[in-house]
């Protein structure tokens, strides 16, 4: 160990990433500690790292902190993951960004401070790549001061900010490519709570727990669209056609628009969603490269609806990964699986139920002699804990009804998952 060079001492010190490791393993020797004080690149302070840190007072904590960053030269990725301790007082706080802000790429900031800490006029006009920020407030954003050149990834949880403010702050970000946002606070100074988001280099972004009337994301170059646990009234994107991921999770949306974006959709991923399928699929009916599709727990605003696996079958000819589960009817699998249709590039198929029927044991069937390339097939079922005799009798005539087909297709790998 003693030939290694500082360089790869330092680089083994980065990869501990926990501070308090990072300080006893510096501690080896004088060699191990020229690493840490020059080549260190990356540190983080997580209060989940040592129990230690929740018996700690405020300052003494704030005193570990300074010393330890302040030992350092040339931070790249500066982690404080610190909110559930106490509140650190801002002073300390401004002079650990001031101290590393000029090498810093990465910068992930959850502390609470008194007063609050305005993050952007820190950190802006410098090399920052990634900001994952949570727990702050956002206020004031001039664009043309607080820049962020470099910003390619972008975090917001439980930040407090106006839909003004936020917009601002993408204009700042010429280069974001990555945007989260988890369970925002907007604040609003219109009656409508409405969002307008307008961003020419955002490839990706991911939404949970947000509730606003209208959002408007106009996105030129987006490649993955993610809501999760949203209640909104309108959500419309606005594209130019490189959408390749659409996943909605748990949303209750009157209005879904993606425009024209549906052209280059590869996967489309929809659970815990109530769809009008006629409507839907009119909405993507034209993503001819799709490759996976899943519809799983969602239920049809309309008594009547069934999913046409026919119609799946021609308008997504490159389809090789079908999952569905949804509310089976007699309608559901006598007029959903009408003609003569096959899902030749179909290799995996998962089907799933909630309250399980021998209607269940008909659409499998049928479904796999529309599928004759499949390779796996993965049946997902609930079993409530208290079941009674009728129940038990369904299950086992299933399993029966599934050995017995499964004779027929000896090369299809067959797995089931119970919950």
């Amino acid at each position: 160990m003693e030939h290694l060079p500082v360089e790869v001492i330092g680089n083994i010190l980065s990869r501990l990433g926990a501070a308090r490791d990072v300080v006893i393993a510096s501690s080896t020797c004088r060699k191990w500690r020229e690493a840490w004080r020059n080549h260190l690149y990356t540190l983080t302070f997580n209060s989940n790292d040592w129990p230690l840190y929740h018996e700690l007072t405020r300052s003494r904590l704030e005193i570990i902190v300074t010393q330890t960053i302040f030992q350092t030269n040339g931070l790249q990725c500066l982690s404080i993951l610190m909110d559930d301790v106490d509140e650190f007082s801002a002073a300390p706080v401004i002079a650990w960004l001031m101290y590393t802000r000029e090498t810093l790429r990465e910068l992930h900031y959850n502390v609470r401070t008194t007063p609050n800490i305005n993050i952007l006029e820190k950190c802006g006009r410098q090399r920052l790549e990634v900001l994952d920020l949570a727990h702050n407030t956002i206020t004031g954003v001039e664009p043309s001061y607080q820049k962020f050149p470099c910003l390619r990834s972008l975090s917001l949880s439980y930040v407090s900010v106006s839909a003004l403010d936020l917009s601002l702050f993408l204009t700042a970000c010429p280069k974001v490519e990555v945007l989260s946002l988890v369970s925002l606070d907007i604040v609003m100074s219109d009656p409508q709570a409405s969002m307008e988001l307008s961003t020419n280099s955002l490839k990706d972004i991911y939404v949970e727990a947000i509730s606003l009337d209208k959002i408007v994301l106009e996105a030129d170059s987006l490649e993955k669209l993610q809501l999760k646990d949203c209640t909104l009234e309108v959500f419309e994107l606005v594209s130019k056609g490189k959408l390749r991921l659409l996943k909605i999770d748990d949303v209750s949306v009157i209005h879904l628009d993606i425009g024209e974006s549906a052209e280059n959709l590869e996967i489309v991923d929809v659970s815990n969603f109530t769809i009008m399928w006629s409507k839907f699929h009119h909405m993507i009916a034209k993503s001819s490269k799709l490759r996976r599709l899943r519809l799983w727990g969602v239920v049809f605003d309309d008594d009547d609806e069934v999913v046409d696996i026919e119609t799946i079958s021609a308008c997504f000819p490159q389809l090789s990964h079908l999952s569905l589960n949804y509310e089976l009817r007699e309608a559901a699998v006598q007029y959903g699986l009408q003609g003569s249709f096959q899902l030749e590039n179909v290799v995996v198929l998962e089907l799933g139920w909630t309250v399980i029927s021998d209607l269940f044991s008909q659409w499998v069937a049928g479904l796999l002699g529309r599928c004759p390339n499949l390779r796996k097939l993965v049946i997902h079922g609930v079993v409530s804990e208290t079941k009674t005799h009728e129940e038990c009798h369904t299950l086992a005539k299933f399993t029966s009804f599934i050995v017995r087909l499964m004779r027929k297709y000896l090369k299809i790998d067959v797995q089931f998952e119970y919950d």
